[in-house]
């Protein structure tokens, strides 16, 4: 692991894998690099494989202003600090996916191919709830919304499947900054979140991903976010909000083969 200074932020990354490509993965709200702990063998084996700690999350420098526009210009800056100049593809799920999706109708140029999975495109928060998650974040800590938040991102039946890989991940998503935590609720919850007009001019190959499982981002949301990309190919999964977390071996079942060139067959609930 390593930090490096860019576009005004101190980021942990970490470069591995000796592939000819790369590929970014990027993290959930509340998550890290450790978050594709799980799933990096598989990337390693085909890309070179860039991991970064985003702005106000793991051990990259905190902050309390969180935007949608600052996040996609810390990875080109990012991106050009480790002189990768692109193309590359793109891996993400929930908010690290919406990320994703912006990056990619931003810097159209600088992107192969683009895998997501439950992409958090606009805001579906009820403005009411919203502030009272913000202000009980602020107010207790992260542990404040813990249950609420894990039900419907990391649900019972996904839980079972490996009770330590869960326990893993709520030990670690409990020791998030809270105030970065409500600083990127403040931004996705907002009306005004919506990133529409970057769905529309993605030109790179994209599988979008719906998670049976999902409470915040239904299959039913997910193919419309699809739907608003050109020639996106969309999916279902069993899985909940944090595919890569919850079920590395299913997320990488179906991006990898798909960002290396291929198919990606279509799974359902059975």
């Amino acid at each position: 692991m390593s930090w490096i200074e860019a576009n005004g932020a101190s980021l942990r990354y970490e470069l591995s894998g000796s592939g000819r490509e790369t590929v970014v993965l990027i993290h959930e709200v509340g998550g890290c690099i450790e978050s594709w702990d799980d799933a990096l063998p598989a990337f390693q084996g085909q890309f070179r494989v860039l991991r970064y700690d985003q702005r106000g999350f793991g051990m990259s420098e905190k902050t309390r202003v969180i935007t949608m526009d600052g996040i996609v210009a810390d990875l080109v800056a990012l991106l050009d600090a480790l002189r990768i100049p692109g193309p590359v593809h793109l891996a993400g799920c929930a908010m690290g996916a919406a990320i994703a999706l912006a990056f990619a109708g931003r810097h159209p140029a600088r992107v192969g191919r683009t895998a997501v999975a439950s992409p958090a495109t606009w805001s579906n928060a009820d403005p009411a709830a919203a502030r009272k998650r913000i202000e009980e974040t602020e107010r207790g800590g992260v542990r404040a919304v813990e249950q609420p938040s894990l039900n419907a991102s990391y649900p019972e039946n996904m839980r079972a499947l490996d009770r330590a890989r869960f326990e893993r991940f709520r030990l670690r998503w409990l020791g998030n900054d809270p105030e970065a935590m409500a600083a990127i609720l403040r931004m996705s919850t907002a009306p005004s979140f919506d990133l529409s007009q970057d769905l529309a001019r993605i030109s790179a190959p994209t599988l979008v991903i719906g998670c049976t499982h999902d409470g915040i981002r239904t299959p039913s949301m997910v193919a419309k976010v699809a739907a608003q990309i050109p020639g996106a190919k969309y999916v279902e999964a069993s899985s909940g909000h944090f595919m890569a977390v919850e079920t590395p071996d299913l997320f990488v079942g179906l991006a990898l083969p798909f960002l290396r060139g291929g198919a990606a067959e279509v799974m359902r609930e059975a």
